[in-house]
């Protein structure tokens, strides 16, 4: 039977993919479409494995809130070969197989791929819940994309009622959502928290952080790098992080420690990035391994004096011109790595590199 809207909008659950988007009228306006479920079981984000918890822990309550939306079909998406997949199908489940490539995951590439065409994201002329046409032309049919945990929460709010759910997080951002700790902390692994808590709190499900943290990366390729000092000022909310350039994201937290070089870091997560373009626009083509290029050379110590100006310019053409939101992540990310590790990248271009002597690089 399906779930009364009004309970679900009494609750306030929103996306837990990083939208943030309000479910209730996300599958309000799929019912009046008639649309499918694609139920986003794919940890699309790097580092993330709360997609795998859930399915691995609570696949009966995430099947019970599919069945909750209404909607007339569900299907599950889940990388291929690992065990997500594995579960959904034991399960007898139908599972649409994605491709273990960053936007492969994305909502429209989805879509795209569950009528037959490639996993690339889809230009939004029209909302996913109204049908639309794939990069290859092809019609869609309407469909309504919502994450795993989005799924588990409808389920939880229909059992234990709107208060049970508001009595977790805050009253702009209520409920219990789960996090992906990573990095350098004691118990790295997936956890079950709130907002509003203080970040260090959030930080401390894991065991609290190891010795010599630099910053923190929340929301992985498409989040913001923090500081260490400022950890412990902020809050796990959308308000407190918007004051650092961050957002509550997909629910992905990374502590990073002076084992490892920062810069070296951002490097590579940009060099993975620059090679997971659909291959469709712009942006993604050409402007994310210029940004790689960029990047590498400040790590090296090569670039011009004024490369991580250049750098910044680059990035404002990057935003809000892409099929999907790939663009703007990697912007965002680029550009908080190159605030939090100014001195880093100074040094860099003195030719040392603080905390690893031995890497002299001229």
């Amino acid at each position: 039977m399906a779930m009364n809207l009004r309970t679900l909008e009494a609750a306030g659950l929103t996306g837990r993919s990083g939208s943030a988007f309000s479910t209730a009228r996300k599958v309000g306006a799929a019912r009046q479409n008639g649309a499918e479920l694609i139920v986003n079981a794919c940890d699309g984000e790097i580092s993330a494995l709360k997609d795998a918890h859930v399915i691995r822990h609570h696949l009966a309550w995430v099947r019970h809130g599919a069945a909750l939306t209404g909607l007339r079909h569900v299907t599950y998406a889940a990388h291929t070969g690992t065990e997500t997949e594995e579960r959904l199908r034991a399960a007898g489940l139908s599972v649409l197989p994605v491709p273990a490539r960053y936007v492969a995951s994305e909502a429209s590439a989805l879509v795209s791929l569950h009528h037959g065409a490639h996993a690339r994201p889809m230009t939004k002329r029209r909302r996913l819940i109204e049908g639309g046409r794939t990069p290859d032309g092809k019609r869609t049919r309407p469909v309504l994309v919502l994450n795993a945990e989005t799924v588990l929460r409808i389920a939880q709010i229909e059992v234990f009622g709107p208060a049970w759910f508001r009595s977790f997080g805050t009253q702009v951002e209520p409920g219990p959502r789960l996090i992906t700790i990573t990095g350098a902390v004691k118990a790295p692994g997936v956890y079950e928290t709130e907002s509003g808590l203080p970040l260090s709190r959030v930080v401390s499900l894991a065991g609290g952080p190891l010795p010599g943290v630099l910053a923190m990366n929340i929301g992985g390729l498409s989040g913001t790098w923090i500081d260490a000092s400022r950890i412990d000022s902020l809050n796990y909310s959308s308000a407190s992080l918007a004051t650092v350039g961050a957002t509550l994201g997909p629910g992905v937290m990374h502590l990073l420690d002076r084992s490892r070089c920062p810069v070296d870091t951002v490097k590579d997560m940009l060099d993975y990035a620059a090679g997971e373009s659909a291959g469709q626009c712009g942006p993604c083509m050409f402007g994310l391994p210029a940004v790689a290029r960029d990047f590498a050379e400040l790590a090296a110590g090569t670039g011009r004096p004024s490369a991580a100006t250049a750098l910044r310019q680059r990035l404002g053409f990057l935003v809000g011109r892409g099929a999907c939101h790939f663009p703007d992540g990697i912007a965002a990310f680029t550009h908080s790595a190159l605030e939090v590790f100014t001195d880093h990248l100074s040094a860099h271009a003195a030719g040392y590199c603080p905390g690893h002597e031995s890497r002299v690089r001229r």
